[in-house]
This record gives C-alpha cells, sequence and structure tokens, in this order.
C-alpha cells in the first residue's frame, strides 16, 4: 500500500485552510496508511476546516475502513476574534460565532471523500465518553491548553488498539511556545511516561507513537 498520498489528494490537502505544513502532512499520512492494516477505524480530534482530514480519510479508503473527525466547530483558543490566527472567512454572520463545518465540508467535496468521513459534531470529551469501540489511529490536534489536551488524551487513548498509533500535533518542547505547544509536548511525554506508548517517527511538531503496553 502507498506511503505518500496521490497528487490529486496532497493538492486538496494543500488546498485546505489549515495549518499543518507538508512535512507533517506526509508523515500523517503514512502513519494512518499504517494504523490503517489493523483493519479498524482512524479518528482525528480537531478537525478545522478539514485539512489534515484529507490525508486521514484517504487512508482509510485505501485500506477500507471509515474515517472518524471530531470537533465543535466552533473554534479553537486561538482561532477566535482578534487571536493570530483568526480567519474571519470562518464566522458565521448570522449568529456571529464560528463555524467551521461548512467550509470542512466543501473540503471533503473537493476531495472527493465524502463517503468515507463520518463526522462527529461535538465536544471531544463528550463524544469520547460515549465512544465504545476501538481504534487504529488516534490523531490529537484539537485545543491547545492543558484542559482540552489533556481530555483529548484521556478520552481517547484508552481506545487505541495494541499495535494502533496515536498521533500528537503542536509538540513545541521550547517554553516559548506556551500558547501553541507546550500542552501537546505535556501530552506527548504523558503518554512516554504511561509505558502504554512507544515513540516511533518524529516530524517537525509531529510525534508518532505506537500502543505498546497497557495502561494510560
Amino acid at each position: 500500500m502507498a506511503t505518500a498520498p496521490q497528487p490529486e489528494i496532497l493538492t486538496a490537502f494543500e488546498a485546505a485552510k489549515g495549518f499543518m505544513p507538508v512535512d507533517e502532512g506526509l508523515a500523517l499520512y503514512a502513519a494512518a496508511v499504517e494504523a490503517g492494516a489493523l483493519g479498524l477505524p482512524l479518528l482525528e480530534v480537531g478537525t478545522y476546516c478539514g485539512r489534515s482530514t484529507v490525508l486521514v480519510a484517504d487512508a482509510a479508503r485505501a485500506a477500507g475502513v471509515t474515517a472518524l473527525t471530531v470537533d465543535h466547530h466552533r473554534g479553537s483558543e486561538e482561532q477566535q476574534p482578534g487571536w493570530d490566527y483568526h480567519d474571519p472567512e470562518t464566522v458565521d454572520p448570522e449568529v456571529g460565532l464560528m463555524d467551521t463545518l461548512p467550509t470542512f465540508r466543501r473540503t471533503l467535496f473537493k476531495a472527493g471523500l465524502e463517503e468515507h468521513v463520518i463526522a462527529l459534531v461535538g465536544r471531544s470529551p463528550q463524544v469520547a465518553a460515549v465512544w465504545g469501540g476501538p481504534l487504529g489511529f488516534v490523531f490529537i490536534d484539537g485545543g491547545h491548553t492543558d484542559e482540552h489536551a489533556t481530555a483529548d488524551y484521556e478520552g481517547w487513548a484508552p481506545h487505541i488498539a495494541d499495535g494502533g498509533l496515536l498521533a500528537i500535533h503542536d509538540v513545541f518542547p521550547d517554553p516559548e511556545d506556551e500558547f501553541t505547544g507546550q500542552a501537546p509536548y505535556r501530552v506527548y511525554l504523558r503518554a512516554l511516561a504511561s509505558g502504554a506508548f512507544t515513540e516511533t517517527t518524529a516530524t517537525g511538531s509531529l510525534r508518532v507513537l505506537r500502543r505498546t503496553g497497557a495502561g494510560i
């Protein structure tokens, strides 16, 4: 199975709104393809406008499994009006709040991947609390506060099957990146310290770990 996306998928990824650079996207795709061999769903936390979802969904399509993506679509802390990462085009003018769901749906449509993705619209801890099955892959890329990053890890990591993969985005060890990357970094350290995960690859700010033990 190919470990790099077809040119049209890479083009769709690059055209979508989002923040993941290409090298990290390629590493994410390779991990999702590898995890797809387990025959279990691939799950992403933090959809935004679907940039990384394109890659996870294409890997799921290739493996014959389903991609799941979880987001309330109201934007994380750094994407609200007045912050550096805010995009005015993602605001619903009628209610005055962010709503990235329509943009996400357009991203999937343009990539031809709608039928391979289940969008779970809600807050990650609430969705995780009612999720009952094993997962081959979990990609954590949601809120960047300790509260949200920790809740994503605690909610979804226990569902990763033995041999499955945990990917964590925006892992920045430098304390200067306190707002954007220190919470994911602390989650990454916690996963390693748990004894349940072993790191497999590091590309930019993306870390990929394999479930190799019990406990979280």
